[in-house]
């Protein structure tokens, strides 16, 4: 099937300004789509969480995406997460729900005919029924994780009782929800081959992974010689894994690294900095919270840190790190869907001990970090180019088709 497709996302963000993870991965998606000929139409949630002035958005990002925003308050309500202790309900998709939003879904199912509609993200599948009702479109669940996997993992490393307990309630109940939904999907589209065994094994649907890719041209190869020799990290801090990671890596490895390294700098950069990092006060540690241009941010520095300990899918920002040519440090579970060489593209660290080491390595030699850096660019050419992805994600719609 060779024709230009119409296609319809739904996005529970904004993809535009595309700063974090999830907008960049549904941003690069739109621009593909777009510059491989397809039309594109974008319906997003504008929320308190992820709040973007319509006016703001460019006149021609406008023009190419039909871009529509409906506002949602996605603010955790302690009466309403109380009272659904007491269901089978899952509390994250609940709060997703919203007339205003299924009244100018069906205005724009109405107005227009679509090939597909991509889901962006599980916690929008409450508007599959009014898709259904109004579009004979196939549709696509794009799956950036394996989101009740997240709040698993947050539940096994809680260690306060009564948090753990909620949180063990929430990731049951979403579990429940991810897999009674899968099947009302026409296709799934992980993000990593990882995640595609679990949709295949829990779903009856074709499943095909994507991965998250990237546009080389536009992310620079900067020279070591021009950053500082310090350590980074960026990420949204409203994202539980991310501030877990965090907080793991500044209670349990920097103070072996400080005491050993003593003039190495830490650089933490992302938006919705929690109060206790803003007010942190320890040497060599810079709390930069939302920076202006991140990969500007990423290309003044030169070694970046993924300390995470729970989250599913792939890591937007490490892609975008090795895409530059930074030596990255991750965790194990940080680098999930990324098919690296460890010692080669990047190194992994799962221990206070192991991540100290890794700094340790590359803070003694820079070319040492050049040639991480160097191997990581080359992985990410290879199996992360966005024209290369776009032409995958079409292939499959028009085997759905």
């Amino acid at each position: 099937m060779n024709k230009n497709l119409n296609i319809l996302l739904i996005c529970n963000k904004s993809p535009w300004p595309a700063r974090e993870g999830g907008p960049i991965a549904m941003n690069n998606i739109i621009e593909g789509l777009i510059d491989a000929g397809h039309q594109v139409k974008v319906l997003a949630l504008n929320t308190n969480k992820y709040s973007v002035k319509p006016d703001d958005i460019p006149a021609d990002y406008r023009k190419k995406t039909g871009i529509e925003l409906v506002y949602v308050d996605l603010s955790i309500k302690v009466s309403g997460a109380f009272f659904n202790l007491f269901t089978n309900k899952s509390y994250h998709v609940e709060r997703f729900k919203s007339k205003a939003f299924e009244q100018k879904l069906t205005s724009v199912l109405s107005d227009q005919d679509f090939d597909i509609v991509q889901i962006e993200l599980l916690f929008m599948s409450p508007y599959l029924d009014i898709i259904r009702k109004h579009s004979n479109a196939k549709i696509i669940l794009r799956a950036h994780n394996i989101e009740h996997l997240i709040w698993e993992r947050l539940e096994q490393s809680e260690k306060n009782p009564l948090k753990k307990l909620y949180l063990k309630h929430l990731s049951r109940t979403l579990k429940h929800y991810e897999l009674t939904i899968l099947n009302e999907y026409d296709g799934i589209v992980p993000i990593t081959k990882k995640d595609a065994v679990f949709f295949e094994s829990n779903s009856s649907v074709p499943v095909f992974p994507v991965s998250f890719g990237i546009n080389l041209q536009k992310s620079k190869h900067g020279k070591i010689e021009n950053t500082e020799h310090a350590l980074f990290h960026i990420g949204a801090m409203n994202w539980l894994p991310n501030e877990e990671g965090i907080k793991w890596f500044l209670d349990r490895v920097w103070p072996i690294v400080h005491q050993e390294i003593p003039e190495i700098k830490l650089y933490l950069a992302g938006r919705e900095m929690p109060e206790w990092l803003q007010s942190l006060k320890l040497k060599n540690v810079e709390i930069l919270g939302e920076v202006p241009d991140a990969r500007q941010f990423i290309e003044s520095k030169s070694i970046s840190i993924a300390p995470l300990l729970s989250g599913s899918g792939i890591r937007i920002k490490i892609i975008e790190s090795m895409a530059m040519g930074k030596a990255v440090i991750s965790s194990s579970v940080g680098a999930e869907g990324i098919n690296y060489t460890n010692g080669r593209d990047i190194l992994i660290a799962d221990t206070p001990e192991e991540f100290y080491n890794a700094i340790k390595l590359l803070h003694a030699s820079q070319d040492k970090t050049r040639m991480i850096g160097e191997n990581a660019r080359k992985l990410i050419a290879n199996h992360h180019d966005s024209k290369k992805i776009i032409g995958q994600l079409i292939q499959f719609y028009c085997k759905i088709l």
